[in-house]
């Protein structure tokens, strides 16, 4: 087993369910799936199952060749092979209700598009540090939270909430129903970011660092905001970033 983590350092083997069965009766166990490999062109009564319950669930789906299967196992896997997560995943309107309940003001942050899983470790550590109580990643176009998520995030992937959802545009809209407003990050917006109130429900949104928000995203947020810096050197970190803006949430906040 020496190559195998050697070409996937972020998977181990005790994270593959192999066969359709064990991996039928793994969801409806409630065990966290990161997502599901189909063989191209699989199909059967099972699969089908597995495909139903994966929506229900918000687990992402990849149809694969023969090949990469066989790159995880030689066992019978029956055209399937599904990687379980690491954290569990929560939903986000229970979350929601679960925070107000506690008497607590929302301060989540939405992950568009981070793929780096070294930053969405860092970030977890300062999304605890800062009192943010929810991350929410979109089931595709995020980096896995795998064993080197997990590593950078010191643990801190495993004391927040991590919200997965099938559409960032819905989880906005649910956000915006539950009175949370929606501040994202844009280098070119006017307002800096210690001229919103985040003293009320609020959401940050992180783009990547290549493209930022994604432009539909960023439409229906309440506010654009930047983080101000000297200098013609505009690029940070994006987990640098995010600490920077929960920071100076936490801030705002502790004066209260």
């Amino acid at each position: 087993m020496e190559g195998f983590h050697k070409k996937r350092p972020g998977i181990n083997k005790a994270q593959l369910i192999i066969g359709r069965q064990p991996i039928i009766e793994a969801i409806q166990s409630g065990r966290p799936i990161d997502k599901i490999l189909f063989q191209r062109n699989v199909s059967g009564d099972a699969i089908g199952t597995i495909r139903q319950l994966a929506r229900e669930q918000n687990i992402p789906i990849q149809q694969v060749p023969p090949e990469k299967l066989q790159s995880f196992t030689r066992a019978n896997h029956q055209g399937t092979i599904a990687i379980a997560g690491l954290v569990q995943y929560m939903d986000l309107q229970q979350v929601i209700d679960y925070v107000l309940g506690n008497g607590e003001t929302p301060l989540f942050v939405i992950l568009d598009g981070i793929t780096d899983v070294r930053n969405i470790g860092a970030i977890a550590r300062s999304a605890v540090c800062c009192g943010a109580q929810a991350i929410i990643i979109p089931d595709k176009g995020v980096g896995a939270i795998n064993e080197e998520a997990m590593k950078s995030s010191a643990g801190a992937l495993e004391k927040i909430n991590i919200c997965r959802v099938n559409s960032l545009m819905k989880a906005v809209d649910t956000l915006h129903l539950n009175g949370i407003k929606v501040f994202a990050t844009e280098m070119t917006a006017t307002k800096m970011l210690f001229e919103v109130d985040y003293t009320e429900p609020c959401c940050i949104v992180m783009g990547n660092e290549e493209n930022g928000v994604f432009p539909a995203l960023m439409k229906i947020c309440d506010e654009k905001i930047k983080i101000p810096m000297t200098g013609n050197f505009e690029s940070l970190n994006v987990s640098v970033a995010t600490g920077i803006v929960l920071y100076e949430a936490m801030k705002s906040r502790m004066k209260q």
